[in-house]
C-alpha cells in the first residue's frame, strides 16, 4: 500500500480521500478547516497542520482544490507540499480544475524539485466520486500515469490520457465551458418557455427524453422549473470560474468563442446578484 497525502476535502475531496483509505492506503490529509476531515480521521487517516507535513514521505501528494490561488498555497511557500523533498519516485498529482497556465507553471516548479509530475483533472461529479467511477483526464509521461494508476484506481474507474502536461487541463476546460454555453442555452430556453405560457415541468420532462437530453440537461433541467437551486452539486462561481479559465486558454490560443463568452457573462450577472453559492441552474434567475 502506498502513502499519500492529500490535500483538499471539499465535495469531491472528501469521497475521493475516503475510497483511498477504504482501498488500505496510508493516508495524511490537509483541508483549511479540520472538521471536514473529522470521519477520514476516526477510520485511520492522519491529520496534517499544513500542506507540507502532508506531502512527508508520500509516494503521492493529490491535491483538489477550488481555483489557481488555492492550489498555490497548497503547493507553494514555506509550508506547501512542494517544500518537502521528494522521496525517490514520488508524484504530484494535481486533480483541482485550474488554468493551464498554472498547471503548466506548476509542473515546473515539481519537476525542478524532484517530483514526478500528473496533470489530472478528474471527471464525474461527487457521485462518481463517491461511487469510484471518476475518469482521469490525463496529462503527462505514460510512465508516470501506469505508477500514479496503481493508487488512483481506489476512485478512479477510467484514464484518458490526452498527451503532454497541460491536455488533461485543456480538454476539462473544453467540457467546462461548452457545459457553461449549455446551461445558459438551457436557462434561456426555460424563460421562453416560461413566457409562452408552457407548464415548465412538461418542458422538463420533454426535455429530459428528447435529442436535447444530455446528462447536463437531464440533471439541471427539473431543477430550473422548479427553482430547486439550494442542494449544490456544482456552485455557480465554480463554473463561472472554469468558464473563465477556458476563455484564457481560447484567448491564449487566437481561438474566438462568442458564444461561450456571452454564457460567461450569464454566470457573472448570476454571481453579482447574490448565486454565487446555490447550484448552477440558478442562472436562470439572471435573465
Amino acid at each position: 500500500m502506498a502513502t499519500v497525502g492529500f490535500l483538499g476535502l471539499g465535495a469531491m475531496g472528501l469521497p475521493m480521500a475516503r475510497n483511498l483509505l477504504g482501498a488500505g492506503h496510508r493516508l495524511t490529509v490537509y483541508n483549511r478547516t479540520s472538521a471536514r476531515a473529522r470521519p477520514l480521521l476516526e477510520a485511520g487517516a492522519h491529520w496534517a497542520a499544513t500542506p507540507a507535513q502532508a506531502a512527508q514521505d508520500a509516494d503521492l501528494v493529490i491535491a483538489i482544490v477550488g481555483d489557481d490561488a488555492a492550489s498555490k498555497s497548497v503547493w507553494l511557500g514555506p509550508e506547501g507540499a512542494l517544500s518537502v523533498a521528494p522521496k525517490p519516485g514520488a508524484i504530484a498529482v494535481e486533480s483541482s480544475t485550474l488554468s493551464q497556465a498554472w498547471v503548466k507553471e506548476l509542473a515546473t516548479l515539481a519537476q525542478r524539485r524532484g517530483w514526478r509530475y500528473l496533470d489530472g483533472p478528474v471527471t464525474g461529479g461527487p457521485d462518481g466520486a463517491a461511487e469510484r467511477r471518476l475518469t482521469l483526464l490525463a496529462g503527462g509521461e505514460s510512465e508516470t500515469i501506469a505508477a500514479a494508476q496503481t493508487v488512483l484506481s481506489a476512485y478512479i474507474a477510467r484514464i484518458l490520457h490526452f498527451g503532454p502536461i497541460g491536455t488533461g487541463t485543456a480538454y476539462k476546460l473544453v467540457a467546462n465551458l461548452m457545459g457553461a454555453a449549455q446551461l445558459a442555452a438551457l436557462a434561456e430556453g426555460m424563460r421562453l418557455a416560461a413566457k409562452a405560457g408552457l407548464d415548465l415541468d412538461l418542458a422538463a420532462q420533454a426535455l429530459s427524453s428528447g435529442a436535447l437530453a444530455s446528462p447536463l440537461v437531464k440533471t439541471m433541467v427539473g431543477r430550473m422549473a422548479q427553482g430547486r437551486h439550494d442542494d449544490v452539486y456544482f456552485a455557480t462561481r465554480w463554473r463561472a470560474k472554469d468558464a473563465a479559465y477556458g476563455l484564457a486558454l481560447a484567448k491564449a490560443l487566437g481561438q474566438p468563442m462568442p458564444v461561450s463568452a456571452a454564457a460567461l457573462a450569464l454566470f457573472e450577472r448570476a454571481i453579482i446578484k447574490g448565486l454565487a453559492e446555490v447550484n448552477e441552474s440558478a442562472v436562470i434567475d439572471a435573465l
